[in-house]
């Protein structure tokens, strides 16, 4: 089925012609089997110059759309390509992220993340550069495009820096959450300690400064940026009295998230839901050590120091809520995780600036 649409206008008009585009727009959206939008105008009439601009717009505006907050960094940005490797996913991807730990070179109008996506997909991903404390920002997105779903990760983290900075900290997490969400059902997916990288080597975990994560510290000091690892204490009721976590690949988080959005477009869903993502098996700090010594072939040298402020002896998941209400439980193992760390950092040893 194809559609022809009779565009007009001159410059002065083009502005209120894009407004009262968007209801029709939507409606004719919502017509007939969903082959792709450029397939569907293959028989739009060019009546201007300025339709094509108003074209271009309108298949924005008509697609639905995944927004991805944070979508540059590190668990996002894994997430945006496990969205567009699905064959199924006929939504556009929509990205924002103030860039507070994400990589775009000068000059360029996308993060380096992104830009390796598009290349390994063929898809194209809308960026913007925002911060979700920003109302207006925000409505001009919601505006501009027909977001169906939110996934959010625009936030802070590091445990050590949430202690030195709780202001800061609650302004971006609770301040910022606030602004995003207002009439949401919610699907909370908890986890604690992201790991490894895409299989292709290409994006991965590339932190500002100095890591403030395990697995970025250890595959650092490995490819000689870091001098050596510090432990923070080893004085716990642990295996081996360093701290345990539940590591998870960011593949299968990733594709959590996929799970998490199928389940939103079920009939029924409704309400607030809080599911925790891991393995459910905690590994040590030395054990993590010890495994990607094995993964990369390179002596990872470490000093004890004293413990962290903010950290506990041992966090992993109970994992059984995320198998029974999603259908999905993490497969990749704590060899894979080393493994594809290594790829990713022994090919981009500085990371995305310097590749």
């Amino acid at each position: 089925m194809s559609y022809g649409i009779l565009l007009w206008g001159n410059a002065a008009d083009i502005d209120i012609i894009f407004v009262l585009q968007k209801k029709a727009a939507r409606a004719i959206y919502k017509m007939g089997p969903r082959e792709s939008l450029r397939d569907k105008f293959k028989d739009v009439k060019i009546m201007t110059v300025y339709s094509q601009y108003i074209f271009e717009n309108l298949i924005t505006i008509m697609a639905p759309a995944i927004l991805v907050t944070g979508g540059a960094g590190y668990v996002g940005s894994h997430t945006v390509m496990a969205l567009l490797e699905r064959p199924e996913n006929d939504h556009e991807i929509v990205v924002i992220d103030n860039l507070v730990n994400a990589f775009r070179a000068v000059g360029e109008k996308k993060p380096e993340p992104l830009k390796r996506i598009e290349e390994m997909t063929g898809r194209n991903i809308h960026f913007y550069d925002v911060d979700i404390r920003d109302q207006d920002g925000l409505n001009r997105i919601f505006e501009n495009h027909s977001i169906q779903c939110v996934i959010h990760f625009a936030a802070l983290k590091a445990v050590g820096e949430s202690v030195q900075k709780p202001l800061e900290y609650y302004q971006a997490n609770i301040a910022g959450t606030c602004t995003l969400f207002e009439k949401w059902m919610v699907i909370s997916l908890r986890y604690f300690n992201p790991v490894g990288a895409h299989r292709s080597g290409r994006i991965g975990e590339d932190p500002s400064g100095l890591p403030n994560n395990l697995m970025p510290f250890i595959s650092q000091v490995a490819v000689g940026r870091l001098k050596e690892l510090m432990v923070f204490g080893n004085d716990y009721p642990t295996v081996d009295g360093t701290g345990v976590r539940d590591y998870i690949h960011v593949q299968d988080l990733a594709e959590g998230h996929v799970k998490a959005i199928r389940l939103f477009q079920q009939p029924g869903f409704s309400g607030f839901h809080a599911v925790n993502l891991g393995t459910g098996t905690g590994y040590s700090v030395l054990q993590m050590v010890k495994a990607f010594e094995k993964a990369s072939g390179r002596n990872i040298p470490y000093k004890i120091v004293g413990r962290r402020a903010g950290d506990i002896a041992a966090n992993y998941a109970d994992v059984s809520l995320s198998h029974r209400l999603l259908g999905w439980r993490a497969t990749r193992t704590l060899d894979d995780m080393c493994q594809d760390t290594w790829r990713w950092q022994s090919a981009n040893p500085e990371g995305f600036q310097k590749s």
